[in-house]
């Protein structure tokens, strides 16, 4: 089955529905009533934590998108759900994290989000939406027809003038015992590229640690590999809008991303790259 240009445009509409009204949900919680689980079999904290309002946002989300599985034949993969694996089956299926960003969600500070994405069998992802409860930012795409930021056409900073190189990860690597040689690395990338500082983030959760990105270009997103961690519904909105801006959207040795892996649903063994620069890219890519 092919969606047409108009049925892709109705479906990122009630895509966004969903991802403002679960965000608008995510805002009333306040974090100090916030009932807390773990998840057995994780390799990570941010993948262990769980709370109340994971399961609420994702249960809205759900709510708005139903009529859409049986009217368009969609799947569902949802973090807070098992694989029922119909993502095989389906031409097309909705990819979905509910709150990605736990951990900054309890500790209250910047770097969640609702992640929602309509990825093919083929794992090409053709919607990204995403919404940033904490700033109200709505940014969505839709493949072959742009990308936007609050309903409005979004391109990428390419000011040369820019001296800054802004890396992001995540709190595993900058805890890890790599993280000096990592650090290492990318200030010799910076200056082989020209760039005179060098800025890593760290406080997001790998959704909005890809758009902050894009929001303080140039820069790039990066994770090693490690055998588990880091899922489909971590990446597949984020590289709707990446592919569309024509920007980076790969593993760590330059390979497409697996979006629709039949064997698991972990994206971390390969590694993570998301770079608004393909020269960027390029020099952090590890050769086999």
């Amino acid at each position: 089955m092919k969606l047409s240009s108009k049925e892709l445009q109705v479906l990122t509409q009630i895509a966004i529905n969903a991802a403002t009204s679960a965000g608008e949900a995510i805002n009333r919680y306040d974090c100090k009533d916030l009932v807390v689980q773990n998840k057995y079999g994780k390799t990570s904290l941010a993948s262990q934590v769980v709370t109340e309002v994971d399961i609420l946002s994702q249960k809205i989300i759900l709510e708005i998108l139903k009529p859409t599985l049986k009217e368009y034949d969609l799947a569902v993969l949802a973090e807070e759900s098992s694989d029922d694996k119909q993502r095989l089956e389906n031409d097309f299926f909705w990819c979905i994290d509910p709150l990605d960003g736990t951990l900054p969600f309890i500790n209250q500070k910047a770097g969640y989000a609702v992640s929602i994405a309509l990825v093919s069998r083929e794992g090409v992802p053709f919607i990204g939406v995403v919404f940033d409860p904490l700033t109200k930012i709505l940014y969505h795409a839709i493949k072959g027809q742009g990308v936007f930021r609050n309903n409005e056409s979004w391109f990428i900073n390419a000011d040369s003038e820019v001296k800054q190189l802004t890396i992001t990860t995540d709190y595993s690597l900058i805890n890890s015992d790599n993280f000096k040689s990592f650090c290492k690395k990318l200030e010799k990338i910076a200056i082989k590229l020209g760039y005179d500082e060098l800025n890593i983030l760290d406080a997001g959760g790998a959704v909005m640690n890809a758009l902050w990105v894009l929001e303080q270009s140039p820069g790039c997103y990066v994770k090693y590999p490690k055998p588990k961690g880091g899922s489909l519904w971590d990446y597949a909105a984020t590289a709707a809008i990446y592919q569309e801006f024509g920007a980076v959207a790969c593993d760590i040795y330059g390979s497409p991303l697996e979006l629709n892996r039949p064997d698991s649903t972990y994206m971390n063994h390969n590694g993570i790259i998301f770079a608004n620069d393909d020269k960027i890219a390029q020099a952090i890519v590890v050769k086999r």
